[in-house]
């Protein structure tokens, strides 16, 4: 049996565990780019649980304390790794809510929750990531929990579970497998809970003072990549938001759940919650009608909202704040229609001003905003309704966590992956559209826009067929490595060449800190005397980071 303390103490010791050893986690990365940040995202998003649960005090029962964890877990989350942690501690903390203490059947119970949240919050579930981990580190405590009610004995099966399903996720995964090396999500999920484990053995709580080492699963594959190659992100299958309350009619006998089926044999991410008085509901469908329709045989309806937006079925109703980034001051929506922007480098973050965004958090492949940092732009920005460009695959995620956090305004996000896809969707938007137009033609811009960048290979590995050695220039388009090369003047000008086509009518060029203005300069003349007049080519200086250029191409 532990207590409320125990739980406090033990997920200290998780993020300790997993910030010690966060550059392990970031530091061996298969993928070229160095976008190696699964560690430190998992690391923040523990530590947002620590810093609300330290203000909280101690002796509150256990399902407080579980609870106060996943709200502040879920604000914090930075990338799909701690976006996924998050949810994983928000089910947990529903197995354990209106428990005092809890045994090690308790902890199996709630571990099955949030294993069964993290699940259905990613469309696209593939095995061989955090999420495998997750459901073998379940089923080890389950049949633990069977022969014992012990914490240790369940949770030291727990732990055994994670580790060995984590050995097997190259075999899952195919990519891991010819690298050799393991998912970086997984390897963070059992660094947490081997720190749990150390304060429900012995009272431990492990220091973040020194790092540590990394025995045989020193070598991480970081689940950045693996969302890329296992499509972590979710596609855009029904049109409509549709959101409404039902007041509960005392005389009839049908169940939620009904209406939940229902809901799910027309739409997708319903969210179903009631009490005993009313009923609230979130579906995405093609037909908000058939939705409407069903729902008067449960009541009467008090208040109906259809919205043409991308939407993710997640509400946090307690927060923390995130003192990692300053904050912005909120303000009231008083226009109709406005936009929030991810971008990294100076240079992007003032192109995107110029192109309408109010607020442009700072962010991107190695840095990912948490939900906090998005939802803090949106309020101060003061619209009604406020489109959200992430530019990043990582960070679409965490956009969709904030979209039910908002009370006085709607956030629509647009899945963008790159930033042209963000460049192109901002050129679309029309002043005399209202939201949903502007949805359909923001929406078209961003799948008729190609997109490339110039970078450079992080360490040696091997990808896409080629034999990649560390700070080799590598050419990429819509994720798939197309060659490599010696000089990024010359591989900004193939890429350009391999994008276009004789129906390309505009080409812009982005390039970041690490290219001169020189050989910019040289790169766009390059580039204009092989297309001709014919094309629009546009040289931006953005700045950024981690690319020696990006592409767009329309």
């Amino acid at each position: 049996m532990i207590t409320g303390n125990c739980l406090l103490n033990a997920i200290i010791s998780g993020s300790n565990n997993i910030n010690k050893n966060k550059s392990l986690v970031d530091k061996l990365n298969i993928f070229p780019v160095p976008d190696g940040d699964t560690g430190t995202n998992m690391s923040m998003t523990m530590s947002s649980a620590v810093v609300a649960l330290q203000k909280a005090g101690t002796d509150l029962p256990i399902g407080k304390v579980a609870s106060l964890a996943a709200s502040s877990l879920l604000r914090g989350a930075r990338g799909n790794s701690g976006t996924i942690l998050s949810l994983l501690f928000r089910g947990f903390s529903k197995g354990l809510c209106d428990l005092e203490n809890a045994t090690g059947r308790d902890l199996v119970n709630a571990l099955a929750i949030g294993v069964d949240s993290a699940y259905k919050a990613v469309m696209k579930p593939a095995e061989g990531t955090m999420l495998t981990v997750a459901r073998v580190a379940f089923e080890k405590g389950k049949a633990a929990s069977n022969i014992s009610d012990d914490v240790v004995y369940v949770w030291e099966e727990i732990c055994r579970g994670a580790a060995e399903a984590l050995a097997t996720t190259p075999d899952l995964l195919p990519v891991l497998k010819k690298a050799g090396v393991v998912d970086a999500g997984g390897k963070g999920l059992c660094l947490i809970f081997e720190g749990m484990m150390s304060v429900f053995k012995d009272g431990t709580i492990i220091s973040d003072d020194a790092p540590s080492g990394g025995g045989a699963t020193a070598q991480i594959f970081d689940d950045d990549f693996g969302a890329t190659i296992s499509a972590f992100d979710e596609e855009i299958n029904f049109t409509y938001c549709t959101e409404f309350i039902v007041g509960r009619d005392a005389s009839v006998t049908a169940l939620p759940e009904d209406l939940r089926t229902y809901l799910e044999g027309i739409g997708d991410c319903v969210v179903v919650v009631d009490d005993d008085e009313i009923i609230k509901v979130h579906v995405h469908t093609e037909d908000p009608g058939l939705a409407l329709q069903e729902a008067l045989n449960f009541g009467q309806l008090l208040k109906v909202k259809v919205e043409n937006m991308r939407e993710q079925n997640k509400a946090v109703k307690e927060s923390s704040a995130d003192s990692s980034r300053p904050s912005l001051a909120p303000v009231e929506p008083v226009e109709e229609i406005g936009f929030v922007s991810v971008a990294a480098g100076d240079g992007l973050r003032t192109l995107f001003k110029d192109l309408g965004c109010l607020q442009v958090v700072s962010g991107g492949q190695t840095m990912n905003p948490s939900v906090e940092d998005i939802l803090q732009a949106v309020m101060a920005t003061p619209a009604r309704n406020v489109f959200v460009l992430p530019n990043n695959k990582n960070i679409i995620l965490a956009a969709e966590q904030a979209v039910s956090l908002c009370e006085d305004r709607k956030i629509i996000v647009l899945p963008t992956r790159t930033v042209p896809q963000g460049v192109a969707a901002m050129l679309a938007f029309s002043s005399e559209a209202n939201v949903t137009e502007n949805f359909r033609l923001m929406s078209a811009a961003i799948e008729h826009v190609k997109s490339g960048q110039v970078t450079f290979a992080a360490r040696n590995s091997e990808y896409g067929g080629f034999k990649i050695k560390k700070d080799d220039i590598l050419a990429f388009s819509s994720g798939k490595l197309l060659f490599k090369a010696k000089d990024p003047v010359k591989a900004v000008v193939k890429l350009v060449h391999s994008l276009t086509d004789k129906h390309t009518a505009f080409v812009t060029i982005i390039y970041g800190h690490q290219i001169t203005e020189s050989q910019a300069d040289s790169a766009l003349k390059q580039i204009q005397a092989k297309l001709g007049t014919r094309v629009d080519v546009t040289l931006i200086n953005g700045q950024q980071p981690l690319d020696y250029f990006i592409v767009s191409v329309e």
